[in-house]
């Protein structure tokens, strides 16, 4: 078994620690094989086993009467009525878009879309976060054009409709961008399948791509800082293949749907490792493969390049020998290949052979239960006390104009229409609200319910306070599912930090995880899974900390289904929730200090320090804003509301822009705010949350009135509806086709 010696640089460069080391001698009770050293090193990796992260994910509620499937699965599944379920995850994959933009985003793409299907959920549904350093260098602009090719390239090719996400632009994301890619998916509640190896004696069937070198040590790769030496590592950037898998889709869901199969898993990070330790862990069994079995499109490959690597569009299943003939039918019929390596027995063993010699024979189930669970260090960031508040920015020159005009074309307010225009959010024909609004919104085929989903998160409000940011994340999910008149029922999140080993950033992730755990108590949206992004960071600067979360909500009535838009001459327009009081974390405030920052007059000492954001992050009452919430929801399925949209990047006047403009009918309004000065830039760009504006018709708009009075909900009345343009009194008068033109530009 032992061809190669196993030094303490081996064992160093796999990135075990000695005392890791140490343990997987304890384990095996002998040396290890290089096969079984790069084994354990991709599943006691980060990305793999969460041995940072673990003790505080543990904090997550994530049970309910409406989860199917929680964490510990490919992704979570939630109960959406008439026997259907909703399944849906949200993963990242930040590194390789960094080196590879086009190849690292598509395959992210790829490799969530097999996280649905193999549960048995047919994908109706993407959604995406992305993170970017400002758009003004040549080198930013190849990563954004790349990424957003890949991840439209692949998802139009497999068919499925891209209808939601976000795009943000800040100075920490220059060498760490962000890419995190969500699937949602339909299934029968018969229907759902584990990963599981169960049942001595099944055989283990491999289909799909043939194995390559791409991808070797891309868990590895992902749960490390990037340097010059890393990104240089470009094998272990995996090459996507959307048509292959798309055929893998159609065979999966036909397996299941024949039940063919007991048990499936695709191999994504770590490769065949990865897909066959954790199918017999789960199931308390064991497995034996044979390599010479696999596919290969590299001559010569080593036991240790098969086990690791993340060649893309494989699948890995479990089938009963009465059934292999109907699986192998189905598998031929959808040209993916059909290659039996091996058989489930009892042993509780992973073992592995290649050219008739064993190579790896090890615990499958210790592998990830005994992987090693640290409890960091955790202490607060040095600079925040240097954090600049905003009561210390001279604004009494402003004019609210001028302001209004350059937020609208600030690379994080302005649309992202340039973007979403080249996804097809239309195929499968099922949706019903399109990129733009609150959430996206898709029909549920046979019924009368409609799905509402989003992809939510405030960076900058995270670093400024990261537990406030992480009930914020949430809320403002919750916020945008409910504008479009569902209701949230549970979340998928994807936590992008810098290195843990340092004791601020294990601090932002511990307190960004309590805060979202607060905020999923009070809304009732359990966590049903997720990933965990460490090591975004590079020559010690970290990306502010971007927990993202990802909600679903159900409609039960598809004439509930809510959008942001301004609808009719004359209707009513009213501020929900509490009254604003500064500018702390606001996109205003951003935009100011980097148009200083770029004139040379930061009017700050410390370059670095000039771009952080301007606090203090406004705070959140998570019982106020539930009040709110099901406020609206209820004045929405009472007929009472003819649009609603959150206050949020940009604050109100944004807001009303876009309710202005992002109807097929662009209709303008006319806003009265009785308040001048200071007063008045507060009213119009503060970002604190729970606000949420909404328009009535005139004649609903009295039984409107008494229903927040009654329930104690503030409803500010700010005008109405009508004309062609926007005209908030003391403070802006722009017509609708300038607003779009300032709104639609590029940001490079």
């Amino acid at each position: 078994m032992k061809a190669i010696a196993i030094t303490p640089e081996i064992v160093a460069e796999h990135g075990l620690t000695p005392e890791e080391y140490e343990k997987l001698l304890e384990i095996l009770g002998r040396e290890p094989s290089i096969t079984e050293l790069g084994i354990f090193s991709v599943m006691w990796s980060e990305h793999c086993s969460y041995k940072n992260s673990r003790p505080v994910l543990k904090r997550f509620p994530t049970t309910g009467p409406q989860v199917l499937q929680g964490p510990g699965e490919n992704a979570g599944v939630i109960d959406i009525g008439n026997g259907l379920a909703c399944c849906f995850k949200i993963e990242s994959h930040n590194h390789p878009s960094a080196v590879m933009p086009y190849a690292g985003a598509a395959t992210g793409v790829g490799g969530i879309l097999r996280d649905i299907f193999t549960m048995g959920a047919r994908p109706v549904a993407m959604l995406n976060s992305l993170r970017f350093g400002m758009p003004d260098s040549p080198r930013m602009q190849h990563l954004i054009d790349g990424v957003i090719k890949g991840i439209a390239d692949y998802g139009n090719c497999v068919g499925v409709p891209t209808v939601a996400g976000e795009v943000y632009y800040e100075t920490c994301f220059e060498q760490n961008i962000l890419v995190n890619a969500m699937c949602v998916g339909l299934m029968k509640h018969e229907e759902l399948t584990l990963a599981q190896a169960e049942g001595a004696g099944n055989l283990i069937i491999y289909f799909g791509n043939a194995t390559g070198r791409d991808g070797i040590h891309g868990a590895t790769f992902a749960s490390e800082e990037l340097t010059d030496e890393t990104i240089e590592q470009r094998s272990a950037v995996q090459v996507g293949d959307p048509f292959m898998g798309k055929k893998i889709l159609e065979a999966t869901l036909e397996l299941i749907r024949e039940n063919a199969v007991v048990g499936i898993q695709d191999m994504g990070a770590a490769g065949l490792t990865c897909s066959s330790c954790e199918m017999a862990g789960r199931a308390g069994t064991g497995v034996e493969i044979d390599l010479s079995k696999v596919p290969q499109r590299a001559e010569n490959m080593s036991a240790y390049e098969l086990m690791l690597s993340e060649s893309q569009e494989r699948m890995l299943a479990v089938c009963r020998p009465d059934q292999f003939e109907k699986a192998k039918a189905i598998l031929e019929h959808w040209e993916v290949g059909c290659h039996v390596l091996g058989e489930v027995n009892d042993s509780g063993l992973l073992t592995v052979k290649h050219n008739g010699e064993v190579v790896a024979h090890v615990p499958a189930d210790q592998i990830s239960i005994e992987a090693p669970v640290y409890h960091r260090e955790q202490s607060d960031a040095p600079w925040l006390g240097e954090l600049r508040s905003w009561d210390e920015v001279d604004i009494s020159g402003d004019d609210p104009q001028e302001q209004f005009i350059k937020l609208l074309s600030w690379p994080s307010i302005a649309s992202k229409r340039w973007v979403y225009e080249q996804y097809d959010h239309m195929v499968q024909t099922n949706t019903m609200v399109r990129p733009g609004s609150d959430a996206a919104v898709i029909r549920v085929r046979g019924t009368n319910t409609a799905l509402a989903m989003t992809t939510d998160c405030n960076s900058m409000l995270c670093f400024l306070n990261p537990e406030m940011g992480g009930r914020i994340a949430v809320a403002e999910a919750a916020r945008n599912i409910v504008c479009s008149g569902a209701k949230p029922l549970g979340i998928t999140d994807c936590l992008n930090f810098g290195n843990p080993m340092k004791p601020h950033v294990f601090r932002q992730f511990d307190r960004a995880c309590t805060g979202i755990s607060e905020a999923c108590e009070v809304f009732n949206t359990p966590v049903t899974g997720g990933n965990v992004s460490f090591y975004n960071e590079s020559k010690g600067l970290a990306v502010f900390p971007s927990p993202v979360i990802g909600m679903i909500g159900v409609a039960e009535d598809q004439a509930h289904v809510t959008t942001s838009c301004f609808k009719n001459e004359g209707d009513k327009i009213y501020l929900l929730g509490p009254g604003a009081s500064h500018l702390g974390g606001s996109q205003y405030l951003r935009q100011r200090q980097h148009e200083a920052q770029k004139n040379g007059a930061a009017g700050a000492n410390d370059a670095l320090m000039s771009s952080w954001p301007i606090g203090p992050c406004p705070r959140i009452d998570l019982q106020l804003e539930k009040q709110v919430q099901d406020f609206l929801l209820a004045a929405i399925r009472e007929g009472l509301i003819a649009s609603a949209h959150d206050v949020t990047e940009g604050g109100l006047a944004v807001a009303l822009a876009e309710a202005c403009i992002s109807g097929e009918r662009k209709i303008g309004a006319k806003i009265g705010l009785n308040a001048s000065g200071q007063e008045l830039l507060i009213q119009l760009f503060s970002e604190e949350p729970s606000r949420i504006v909404v328009s009535v018709s005139s004649g609903q708009a009295k039984a409107f009135e008494a229903k927040a009075a009654a329930v104690r909900v503030s409803a500010m009345s700010l005008g109405e509806v009508g004309g062609d343009a926007l005209e908030i009194q003391g403070a802006i008068s722009m017509g609708l086709d300038a607003i779009v033109d300032q709104y639609d530009r590029k940001p490079f």
